[in-house]
Formats: C-alpha cells, structure tokens, sequence
C-alpha cells in the first residue's frame, strides 16, 4: 500500500545530484533503500542508524529528501517522526510493515510525502522519492497560492477600509480616495496596502471608527 500526500520548495532539477538522508536502524533494510536509490539517478546517500538528537542531526547533514524506515514503530515513534516530519519541511518517505486508518490519518496531517505500507522493495524505491518530491511541490505551490490568496483578500479589505476613512475624513469620492493611497504609495515606494495599513492603524489609534 503506498499513501501519497503532501507537504520548501525541492530543487530537484535534471541532473542535479540529490542528497538523501535514511533513518534506519537496519542496516539490511537501509541498504535495500540505498541500492534503490543508486538505479537511475546521481544521489548522495547519508544513513543514520540511531534517532536521538535527530532534528538536530536532520539540520546539520541538510538533506534535499529524507527516507525513514521504522518496520513495525509503536505509537510513541510514529509521533516522533510525524513531529520530525512537520518541522523540517523537506520531502520525507515513510516506509512501515503494518499501519492503521489512525496512523495513515496522522503521516498526512503531519505531511508525509509518501507512507510506504509493507513496500519496502528495491525497484519501488526510486519511483517513491520522485513521486515524493513531485507531490511535496505541489501540496507547497498550493500553500503558496492559498497564502497569496489570503494576501490578495486582506489587501483588498484594508484598502477599502483606508478610502472608507478618507471619504469620511476628506471628503472624497471613491476613485479620489484611493488615487490619493496610490499617489502615496508610490512617493514612499511603497506598497498600497501598506499605506492603507497605516492609514488604518493610526485612525485606530486616534480613535477613528474604522481604525477599530
């Protein structure tokens, strides 16, 4: 069973040696997913066999991509790795023998890029990081747009609110109201939405019924 979802934007351009880091402590199972990782592409391969200290060990070695091979993890050590997985933002491969709907739940609430469920094969091995990495941009792309999408609305909602107050406070008409936001905008080189914001924040302060 292979559970795809997703999760820093991976720089896995043609040609580009990729570094991969692999927990594990077996070393015969670590060595299935290294010989899988040596068909068909230029990678480094880092193996840790041991997991204390392991966020800080993941910031030191810097991997691109991280495969973790648990067998049969308890409760406790899962958590462990969903906890590493949300921290370290990189594309992360969980391979286990045994799961559960409450375990599978939790590896895409934490954004495991692929739970790997009793496929610890070495010709699955290298399909699994690319498909690893290609649905861990995407779940980021989608980040980025939903961001800027929130972005978009707050400006949007700040902006009106700013010419509300000057139409209130200066008397002017809408298209006026905010001609004077771009005016300043591009005097101070900055953007609309932050002049707006001041506009906005001082009125608060000054006890300005939009500004609250």
């Amino acid at each position: 069973m292979l559970l795809l979802c997703g999760t820093h934007n991976m720089p896995a351009m043609a040609g580009q040696t990729l570094h991969i880091l692999i927990i594990d402590n077996n070393r015969l199972r670590a060595s299935i997913i290294e010989e899988g990782l040596s068909d068909g592409g230029r990678v480094r391969v880092t193996v840790l066999d041991e997991t204390a200290q392991l966020l800080r060990r993941i910031v030191e070695i810097d991997p691109d991509v991280i495969f973790i091979d648990l067998e049969n993890p308890n409760r406790d050590v899962l958590e462990h790795m969903f906890e590493v997985s949300r921290a370290v933002k990189r594309p992360i491969a969980m391979f286990v023998d045994q799961s559960d709907q409450a375990s599978i739940e939790a590896a895409i609430d934490a954004g495991v890029s692929a739970y790997v469920v009793d496929g610890l094969k070495k010709e699955r091995v290298r399909p699994i990081l690319d498909t690893a990495i290609s649905r861990f941009n995407a779940f980021e792309r989608l980040k980025r747009e939903l961001e800027e999408a929130k972005t978009q609305l707050a400006d949007r909602k700040v902006i009106e609110r700013a010419k509300t107050l000057l139409m209130q406070t200066r008397g002017l008409a809408e298209p006026e109201a905010y001609a004077l936001l771009r005016k300043t905008a591009m005097n101070q080189n900055r953007r609309i939405a932050e002049i707006a914001e001041s506009l906005v924040l001082a009125a608060g302060l000054l006890g300005g019924g939009e500004g609250k």
